[in-house]
């Protein structure tokens, strides 16, 4: 044993002799060695080793402003964060000045202070890319994404060359920090450790103190409705410290079984007294980014931009929604509609269906339904594991899910960024029709999401868009948004006339998200409320017409409680408090609601008597099989045609995926050498970080040497017209 240990010992010996070697050779640039050579630079140097701590104050607040910099791409923003929030950029500062208190920790102060800086600096880096493709900053759950981003590869959001510039960059600085390292000068003890170590832990303690205490004289927020906005007000570290050290739910002081008991029992609706003949279907749709332009005065347009929905707002209930976010953090405003919680209760730009629905499974209005015999689905033409949709949606206990990766789509903004609507009707239908009635269908929507030009897109616009007050950039941004709009209106109109065409009764009941990403303010919006948004509903069977503002924690179990439904835990409580009278926000509501939340997905679950009553579901990706029907070579490639195919369908050889190349829903091709005879392809629908959402059918190829074989006339045909399409 001790020949084994010192021989390791002394590999690492010679390890670090050759290193040390090789960095000796490493020619010192001449501008550095009369830097390093300088009397002046020297007792400067000298100096602020000496009162270091001194030196972290400026130190501290230069980063901070870099930060804020970095993520507002404005020095002219940057000073204003300065003037206008003095007390958080203050307070960002001291947080900075906290951690480079570390620096103590070694003799090679210098070393941890540059390493320390660099953490900070890429963190406002990093915001500063992420804020270029999307309104919501950089926070802790998005390193849970970090696997999509690098599937991510040549798009519009992460490029080859910014990830190799990124990589280049990471190795260099890491090399120079290795030579300051080596070469750089130990600092002799000023200071016993016992009383460093008391003066780092004393820096960390502080920090929640003084944080509460900020946050009790209004000068930080312990609660972000608008997360971007939240991150503007407060400055980059906090948001982004909340988002690490604030998530979940607090158990609240109130929580215990006789709580939760008195809770359930006083908000029992009773069963539901909903006729099994008469359940009508229930459609939700997601409008993202919806905002009625008709109520901003500051806007002109050629033309009504959305009549059907004024027509639907006119002839059936509707109302005003209060979301919890602004601008950005669409999946919060889906959790609190599909699950009757509050988003009020997690932490700053938590994103719960990224932290908690990991976890655990969650009643939602979903699983409630099943009890009345009701399918579910979801329908959205984005990708499946965005915003963790997938985990999230079988933890919520939906059947079937039909995202982007499952559906054919041709069609897309006249950016390119986001799929036309029009994709969603069909395979909503589809959905329904595979199941017996009555199903409960969650669509969501993308057309209207931003980022909206600054520069004119639209040659000839179907609406024109005149803004007082606004700039010729910001006129361009609206053009576009409104047209998008425009298009959303009639995907509306075609989905509903779709749905009243199966002859099914069927309620539908759309909402808007969240605001566009425009800059409104609140002066601009005719309710003064940036949290506020619009819903409607349409319905087959002569519902009559009730207008009222909800939350959208409230809305679905609104209108089930007018069908007689009575199903869910969440459903009965939301029903009761608003039959009794008692207004949504106000302490008697929130109190109570936060207590059965938190017993829900977090607590013993008294509720349920302690048991799973919701169990998370086999959710199945899409409806309809994916099909090999056949397949040839020719022309030095294997030709597979069958059914089903998207853009984002690979082919497998023998379980390994290789380069496909899509052709249309029903053809794909793969190169020729790709595979030999004997081998099994089969087909996968496959979402970010390589996830197999569907696979079809195996298939054998057979002569693979048939290089030069023809492809039947009628199938040439068939392919001829699938590529027009």
């Amino acid at each position: 044993m001790k020949s084994f240990i010192s021989k390791v010992g002394n590999f690492f010996k010679s390890l670090h002799n050759k290193w040390t070697s090789f960095t000796q050779k490493i020619p010192t640039p001449k501008f550095i060695q009369k830097i390093q050579n300088s009397e002046r630079i020297q007792k400067i140097s000298k100096w602020l080793n000496d009162y270091s701590l001194i030196e972290h104050i400026p130190l501290s607040l230069l980063m901070c402003f870099i930060m804020e910099w970095l993520s507002r791409h404005s020095f002219v923003e940057a000073c204003g964060f300065v003037a206008n929030h003095t007390g958080a950029y203050l307070y960002n500062s001291y947080l900075i000045f906290v951690c480079y208190s570390l620096c103590y920790l070694i003799s090679r102060q210098t070393f941890m202070r540059m390493c320390i800086s660099a953490v900070f600096v890429a963190l406002g880096i990093t915001n500063c890319i992420i804020l270029l493709n999307r309104v919501t900053p950089f926070g802790f759950t998005d390193l849970y994404m970090i696997g999509d981003l690098f599937t991510m590869q040549n798009t519009n959001y992460f490029t080859s060359q910014q990830a190799a510039l990124a990589v280049t960059a990471i190795v260099i600085y890491g090399l120079l920090m290795v030579r300051l390292f080596i070469k750089g000068k130990k600092l002799k003890p000023r200071f016993p450790y016992w009383a460093k170590l008391l003066f780092i832990a004393a820096c960390f303690i502080s920090v929640p103190f003084t944080t509460s205490t900020l946050q009790g004289q209004g000068v930080l927020s312990a609660y972000f409705g608008n997360l971007a906005q939240g991150y503007l007000d407060y400055g980059y570290l906090y948001g982004f410290s909340t988002s690490v050290f604030s998530r979940g739910m607090s158990e609240p002081n109130n929580y215990n079984q006789e709580t939760i008991s008195a809770i359930v029992d006083d908000t029992n609706m009773g069963d539901s007294t909903i006729d099994t003949e008469d359940m009508p279907n229930i459609v939700v749709i997601l409008l993202e980014s919806f905002y009625d332009v008709d109520e901003a005065s500051f806007i002109e347009t050629s033309e009504d931009p959305i009549p059907y929905f004024h027509d639907l707002e006119e002839n059936y209930s509707s109302g005003y929604l209060t979301v919890p976010v602004v601008g950005a953090g669409t999946c919060n405003s889906e959790f609190e509609v599909l699950t009757g919680m509050s988003c009020q209760f997690f932490g700053p730009g938590e994103y719960p269906q990224k932290t908690i629905l990991k976890k655990t499974d969650c009643e939602s209005f979903a699983g409630d339904l099943r009890n009345l015999g009701y399918s579910s689905h979801v329908v959205h033409n984005n990708g499946g594991n965005f915003y963790s949709r997938a985990n999230a949606f079988s933890m919520m206990g939906f059947d079937t899910f039909q995202s982007k990766e499952m559906l054919d789509i041709t069609e897309y903004t006249p950016l390119g960024s986001w799929p036309t609507d029009d994709i969603l009707t069909p395979a909503t239908v589809e959905a329904m029709d595979t199941t017996p009635s009555p199903d409960f269908v969650y669509t969501i929507t993308v057309e209207a999401h931003g980022d909206y030009p600054t520069y004119q897109v639209l040659d000839d616009p179907a609406v024109t868009v005149t803004c007082e007050g606004k700039t010729e950039e910001q006129t361009y941004s609206w053009e576009y948004y409104i047209n998008q709009l425009h298009n959303v209106d009639e995907f509306i109109q075609s989905y509903i006339e779709a749905l009243d065409a199966r002859g099914e009764d069927t309620l539908v009941i759309m909402f808007g998200d969240h605001l566009p990403t425009m800059g409104l303010t609140e002066d601009e919006v005719a309710t003064g409320d940036l949290f506020k948004t619009k819903y409607v509903t349409w319905n087959n069977f002569n519902m009559p017409k009730e207008d009222q503002d909800l939350t959208s924690y409230q809305l679905v179990a609104a209108y089930l409680n007018r069908l007689g439904i009575h199903e869910g835990t969440m459903t009965n409580y939301h029903q009761s408090k608003m039959a009794s009278g008692v207004t949504a926000g106000t302490v008697d509501y929130m109190k109570d609601l936060e207590a059965l939340q938190y017993d829900l997905l977090y607590g013993d679950r008294y509720a349920y008597g302690g048991v799973d009553k919701y169990p998370a579901s086999d959710l199945e990706m899409g409806v309809s099989d994916v099909v090999i029907d056949r397949a040839y070579f020719f022309d030095g490639k294997l030709h597979i045609y069958g059914s089903n195919f998207t853009k984002w369908s690979k082919v497998y050889v023998n379980g390994e995926k290789v380069s496909t190349t899509y052709n249309s829903g029903q053809c794909l091709t793969i190169k020729a050498s790709a595979v030999e005879n004997g081998d099994t392809i089969t087909v996968c629908q496959v979402g970010s970080s390589n996830t197999i959402f569907r696979e079809s059918n195996a298939y054998t190829v057979i002569n693979p040497n048939a290089m030069d074989e023809e492809i039947p006339e009628s199938d040439d045909s068939n392919n001829e017209n699938e590529s027009g399409t």
